[in-house]
């Protein structure tokens, strides 16, 4: 049966498809409320980094992370010393390798729901995805508590500047 005939209007499909979500995205919100903050699309496999300073030994951590479904899957960290909470050896939760380039990464192919984070006062946590530096303390405050997650979004969301191409 065509959309017409099931009584179904134009301007109501052209609604369904403005406003429904159904574009795969990578969503930054709010843990409190839920608050869109930011969303980028994002495709079944496609990765992107995140990465901060270490609390303690003040260096970098990148974090390859890859769109699996309705949930993100860690692949990696790379950093190039050890901190507390930073792996020392291979595990049963993770694989520590010397990279090519000296830089050690744990490999860990760990699926999560999501990732929850506080922003840090001067972890300068970024998101590196689509060749575009997003850092967070551009979303939110330091100390705001945020959730990284594969979602839905509509064309709304994507054309009306809460999310970028």
């Amino acid at each position: 049966m065509k959309w017409w005939a099931a009584g179904v209007s134009s301007s109501g499909l052209a609604a369904f498809f403005l406003f429904f979500p159904l574009h795969a995205t990578l969503i930054v919100s709010t843990s409190n409320d839920g608050t869109k903050l930011f969303c980028t699309p994002l495709a079944e496999g496609e990765e992107f980094v995140f990465s901060f300073t270490h609390s303690a030994n003040k260096r970098p951590v990148f974090d390859t992370i890859r769109r699996e479904g309705d949930h993100l899957f860690i692949v990696k960290s790379r950093f190039d010393s050890f901190g507390a909470g930073m792996p020392e050896a291979s595990t049963d939760k993770g694989k520590l390798i010397l990279g090519q380039d000296g830089w050690l990464e744990w490999i860990v192919n760990q699926p999560v729901p999501e990732i929850t984070f506080f922003v840090g006062w001067v972890a300068n946590h970024t998101l590196k995805i689509k060749g575009k530096d997003i850092t967070l303390t551009d979303l939110a405050e330091p100390g705001t508590l945020l959730v990284l997650r594969a979602g839905r979004s509509s064309l709304y969301d994507l054309w009306g500047g809460r999310c970028t191409k």
